[in-house]
């Protein structure tokens, strides 16, 4: 199987460095980003097959990221999204799951915290759709 590549989006540099390099040991191909624009620009580039995604970054936030994701799928693949925030408010939380985000850890937090979130997307792509897959199948059924 190929290497799944993981994009995380996140506005701390020392955060992205720690998350990146930790998550490189785990032997995940890794894409950064630094703001929320950057992060969208490389879920289109880079088709990546995880998304961990930060909240309050600048030019464009991660609920935006996320809108964008699910409104305009670059992939026709399903490709989850972990939101890793400060904000761990039940509202924040409420409006990431309301934009389907599929997982939400409340920083601060241990890589490792993160890591089991990676694995857990990761075992369940095999069996997941998008909504473009959905309505292809859909179409080919008589």
């Amino acid at each position: 199987m190929n290497q799944i590549k993981i994009l995380i989006a996140d506005d701390e540099k020392d955060v992205l460095d720690v998350m990146e390099k930790k998550i490189k040991q785990a032997g995940y191909a890794v894409v950064a980003a630094r703001n929320g624009q950057e992060a969208w620009d490389k879920i289109k580039s880079e088709s990546p097959d995880v998304i961990v995604l930060d909240l309050t970054m600048p030019k464009m936030d991660g609920l935006d990221v996320l809108k964008n994701l699910r409104e305009s799928p670059p992939s026709a693949k399903w490709q989850p999204v972990i939101i890793v925030s400060a904000r761990g408010e039940l509202e924040d939380m409420q409006k990431g799951f309301s934009l389907e985000a599929d997982h939400y850890i409340t920083k601060p937090c241990s890589v490792d915290v993160i890591l089991k979130g990676i694995h857990l997307m990761e075992v369940l792509i095999p069996q997941r759709k998008s909504k473009i897959e959905i309505e292809t199948d859909r179409k080919m059924k008589p």
